[in-house]
């Protein structure tokens, strides 16, 4: 069993500007050799952590992009009260302990997380979360979720120490993954976390940079996604790249994240407990655990203008995931019948008809160049398809309406999957957004399962919708 003394967060945070203050100093020879592979450790001669970024005056950085292999990173015990990581790769742990440094510095980092890039900050630290304001230009008015890696440091955090009984199981079905919820804030966290609300929405990823990262630093991270605001959040780290290149010190490359969308936020203060923004855990299986069968869904079963003006999370009062291009939803369109023709793409011609039709209308008005996100071909995965339709623009997965090539499709899979067009739907609008088309065209699906998260985010990211 591995052990390590866990202080009061306040006491830590005061030494958190000390390197060599890793949580993994005190373990064991033996700890540390367990199954052959080296626990995250503070560098010994010869394995220095990388260079810190250059600074080139108090905005602009020289950002640094290093890529870690997430299977470096292993946690043997499934459990959650402070379980430590495995890492068996050395530039993997140089890469960890670089941002750590970074982070306790009271910088920003871009990381990896299992649903979106995150930026993250120490979330104790009041100036540390400006920067996030800042690099993002994010309103002042909408908080931050904060990242845990132990329910011990959930603990040290709230107010008495004490985890509310209404998230028992959800934490134990859920966690770690993508579901935040809702807690008594303590006076360890900043109003500039919460917004001056009452709450602190607090997430357990399941990702294993992000993890072993807080580990790391031995801080609770706060970290929205690492886009610029109001933009397509991240999925990839060219995409953080992108948007914040210049403006933050380093972003950690882990590979596409698996969701796609962000975490599902879960108010279970509120009676009856409330979904405040779907995402990668959905309704149907919230409902289903102990304490939640009555969880009602935001602007699905209720709405509260005075949390739209003061949210309590994320998502809730701005507009979001907005390319430069104007974003049109075509609503779905449930098949009258089992079986429908289809034309020459594979496609069911409901929704790709409205399209055609709306196309041609804004082509007699001037418009020249389009985007479609495809939702209902039936003859391709959404992986394959937007793999093949990037690296080869003239392969079967693209089509276009005319030889200059005005119309182009990324197919973000069959909606009938909704797993699988989450996962690409960010990645879709910046790839339609950078190929300067005037409007994009969103096949919508059904709500059912992740389709919720799916529309909620397309709903937010739409200057109109056509029903």
């Amino acid at each position: 069993m591995f052990s390590r003394t866990f202080p009061r967060l306040h006491l830590l945070y005061r030494s958190s500007k000390s390197y060599f203050s890793s949580p993994f100093l005190n373990m064991s020879a033996s700890a540390a050799s367990h199954s052959g592979a080296a626990l995250y450790a503070p560098p010994a001669t010869g394995d220095e952590p990388l260079p810190p970024p250059k600074t080139l005056n108090t905005q602009n950085f020289a950002t640094i992009l290093e890529k870690i292999d997430p299977s470096t990173i292993t946690y043997i015990s499934a459990d959650l009260e402070d379980p430590l990581p495995t890492i068996s790769q050395t530039h993997t742990r140089q890469v960890l302990d670089q941002a750590a440094q970074i982070l306790r510095s009271g910088q920003v980092v871009g990381m990896p997380t299992e649903t979106v890039y995150g930026l993250a900050s120490n979330a104790l630290d009041s100036a540390a979360a400006q920067r996030i304001f800042r690099a993002k230009n994010r309103p002042q008015d909408n908080p931050l979720i904060v990242h845990v890696s132990s329910l011990k440091m959930l603990r040290s955090m709230l107010k008495d120490n004490e985890i509310p009984e209404v998230y028992n199981d959800l934490i134990k079905t859920y966690w770690p993954g993508p579901l935040t919820l809702l807690f008594p804030r303590s006076s360890l966290i900043p109003n500039d976390i919460t917004c001056g609300q009452a709450t602190v929405a607090v997430r357990f990823p399941s990702h294993p940079i992000t993890r072993a990262l807080i580990t790391a630093c031995n801080l609770p991270l706060a970290a929205p996604s690492a886009n610029s605001s109001g933009k397509p959040s991240p999925t990839l780290a060219s995409h953080v790249m992108d948007d914040l290149a210049g403006k933050i010190p380093m972003v950690i490359d882990g590979g596409q994240c698996s969701f796609g969308i962000e975490s599902t936020v879960v108010d279970g203060l509120r009676v009856p407990p409330a979904i405040l923004r779907p995402g990668g855990v959905t309704f149907e299986q919230i409902r289903l655990v102990k304490g939640m069968e009555s969880v009602q869904v935001y602007k699905k079963h209720f709405t509260d203008d005075a949390m739209e003006q003061a949210p309590t999370t994320p998502g809730m009062k701005y507009r979001h995931y907005s390319p430069d291009a104007e974003v049109v939803l075509v609503e779905y369109i449930k098949p009258l019948t089992s079986s429908l023709e289809q034309d020459s793409s594979g496609a069911t011609t409901l929704q790709y008809s409205v399209i055609k039709n709306e196309i041609k209308r804004m082509r007699e008005e001037g418009k020249s160049r389009f985007g479609i996100l495809r939702t209902s071909l039936n003859n391709t995965s959404a992986s394959a398809a937007s793999t093949s339709y990037l690296l080869n623009s003239s392969s079967t997965s693209s089509y276009n309406y005319t030889s200059d090539c005005s119309v182009i499709e990324f197919p973000l899979g069959q909606g009938s999957k909704p797993e699988d067009v989450a996962r690409e739907l960010f990645r879709g609008l910046r790839y339609l957004d950078s190929q300067k088309v005037d409007c994009i065209f969103v096949e919508g699906i059904s709500e059912e399962d992740e389709g919720l998260a799916v529309m909620n985010r397309i709903r937010k990211a739409a200057s109109r919708t056509i029903a």
